[in-house]
């Protein structure tokens, strides 16, 4: 079979079906999008605690950029291998199990007597957002099986993400400066625990095909690429050298085995991720778009929050208030995300999105030395609506052309692509900021030349070497510093705007249109598509079987069914039969 939903339970039974379960599959959402922002608060809140958790710890600098770093390295290279687990024995039960060790993790990480006890509990909590990110994203895509119901689903499940991410280290201040460092992972706990008892009462019970063994080779191999990837670019964007051990050795010992697990998926009859997915030209385009517009903005993110605080001296909290604008536009974008679909079409609102995103990095190159809070304003006000939207499109399309039955995987490989996309972000633009930065920082005249050497890492260590100058050479080096950071600043900007109209012409291979009422882009395979939904919800079992119109030019070839279930043809042997042949031809 394609895919199935169960419950044990008559409170959850209707629940994914449209006709008479709109209520419950509302409520199933808002589980979702709680589960999944506790998940994204944890990706940011412990970066106001660092100094914190470095005086009561004492963490040497290796053990403190594990600490850091290890949950989303754990959690990106484990997002495959839980995806599909997930779609084999069940998602609500990954995603319940995920919720118990999210919040064991939490009180471990909490109550850490020393940083080995907190690099290993956030580690765990690695293992749980694994759990729980795939699994909120392929039970959403299970409960909407109408399309434009699920475009709104996944707009409020992307804007609740972009919240959690960007409110985590105001929130983390709040809490650090109120109570202790531990209280960033107590607040978990009893949320965690209210989920889990609130999912085990509502959530659904969904899996897709489990013909065939799991390939729990190919899981960990999988597993494996991924981490030697993240791991390599994470290195090289903390300023690791591109030939040191933890760096290009560990990327191509990714990759490697990444092309490892490919060749292990073609030959398999059974396979984990069926790759013929990539073929798809919605499909791989999404994904593609998705890792570009990470790449382009996450570091730049990063950069931006470097400027408000060294030049021009802002504090964390009014940091974060500085960026509302940002967080408060995605989320219009994503709540209104669903009409723009429909309205625009995937290739126009994801290459619109892309166009719109770097115009606005452009109208940021005018930042300068001076506070200009109308100008920023108004440039996070279009990034965070441009990056949303083609964010948006990007994980919608992709998401619909998943089958059912394969959701759990689909979800994972997006959300691979994310993390991927932003650990690439950081590396690349990181090292164009520090290009361009450096050689402005070595030219000072009066500075002896160490120092010189020793600010032209980066302005936070130019002050620190000013401050132990004599007056008028501190002076000096520290206005030549901020300087330099504006001209690398602007040319990191010019780049992630190239980066972004890159993601523009790519987003061009996506469909022009969604076909109203059925939630597929023109040129579906069955004829049964082309119907309302509630005639396909009367319509008798043999009608999933019937033969497809060809997709016309610029539009997506065959897909899976996102619009109203045909009774029979989602659990039907006649459909398995065909989706199988199907799948094995583009194997073949």
């Amino acid at each position: 079979m394609t895919g199935t939903t169960t419950s044990g339970d008559r409170r959850t039974a209707g629940v994914p079906r449209p006709p008479g379960g709109g209520a419950n599959r509302w409520t199933v959402l808002i589980v979702l999008c709680v589960s999944l922002l506790f998940v994204a608060l944890d990706t940011t809140i412990l970066y106001v605690a660092v100094p914190k958790v470095t005086e009561d710890l004492r963490p040497g600098a290796v053990e403190l950029l594990w600490i850091v770093d290890v949950y989303p390295l754990v959690a990106a290279s484990l997002l495959i291998l839980f995806g599909t687990l997930g779609d084999r024995v069940g998602r609500r039960r990954v995603l319940l199990l995920g919720y118990g060790l999210f919040a064991v993790a939490s009180a471990a990480a909490a109550f850490a007597p020393d940083p080995a006890v907190l690099i290993t509990a956030r580690a765990v909590l690695g293992i749980g957002s694994a759990m729980i990110m795939p699994a909120t994203l392929s039970i959403l895509r299970e409960v909407f099986p109408d399309r434009r119901e699920r475009a709104v689903a996944i707009g409020v499940w992307s804007a609740v993400a972009a919240v959690g991410a960007a409110v985590g280290p105001v929130l983390g201040g709040f809490l650090v400066e109120n109570f202790w460092w531990g209280s960033v992972f107590l607040i978990n706990i009893p949320m965690m625990a209210a989920m889990l008892l609130v999912g085990r009462w509502l959530l659904p019970e969904s899996r897709g095909d489990r013909s065939g063994p799991w390939d729990v080779l190919g899981a960990v191999i999988a597993a494996a690429g991924v981490l030697g990837v993240v791991f390599g670019v994470k290195s090289l964007g903390n300023g690791a050298p591109l030939l040191g051990l933890r760096t290009l050795p560990a990327i191509v010992l990714g990759v490697l085995l990444l092309v490892l697990f490919v060749r292990r998926q073609r030959r398999r009859e059974h396979p984990l991720i069926d790759l013929a997915l990539f073929g798809r030209p919605a499909f791989g385009t999404s994904v593609g778009c998705i890792v570009l517009a990470m790449l382009a903005l996450v570091g730049l993110q990063l950069i931006a929050v470097q400027y408000l605080q060294l030049v021009l001296h802002l504090s964390p909290l009014q940091t974060g208030l500085r960026m509302l604008p940002l967080v408060f536009s995605a989320m219009a974008a994503g709540l209104t995300g669903s009409r723009l679909l429909q309205f625009l079409g995937p290739r126009i609102m994801v290459g619109g999105g892309f166009v719109l995103a770097a115009a606005a990095v452009l109208c940021l190159t005018r930042m300068g030395l001076h506070d200009s809070p109308w100008l920023l304003s108004a440039g996070f006000v279009l990034l965070g609506f441009g990056f949303q939207s083609a964010l948006f499109g990007a994980y919608e399309s992709m998401l619909n052309e998943a089958p059912p039955g394969q959701s759990g995987g689909a979800a994972a490989i997006s959300e691979t692509s994310y993390q991927l996309g932003a650990g690439l972000g950081v590396a690349l633009l990181g090292s164009v900021m520090n290009a361009a930065y450096g050689p402005g920082a070595r030219r000072v005249p009066g500075v002896p030349h160490h120092a010189r050497r020793a600010a032209s890492h980066s302005l936070g260590e130019a002050y620190k070497v000013a401050s132990e100058l004599p007056r008028t050479a501190g002076q000096g080096l520290r206005e030549a510093a901020r300087a330099a950071f504006i001209h690398g600043l602007h040319v990191t900007l010019a780049v992630s705007a190239l980066m972004l109209l890159a993601g523009a012409v790519f987003s061009l291979r996506l469909p022009r249109h969604v076909v109203e009422g059925t939630g597929r882009e023109d040129g579906p395979e069955d004829s049964g598509a082309a119907e309302p939904a509630a005639q396909q919800s009367d319509a008798p079992a043999d009608r999933g079987q019937a033969s497809a119109p060809a997709p016309r030019n610029g539009d997506a070839g065959p897909g899976p069914s996102a619009g109203g279930r045909v009774p029979g043809a989602a659990d039907g042997r006649g459909r398995d039969r065909a989706d199988g042949s199907a799948s094995a031809a583009r194997r073949r």
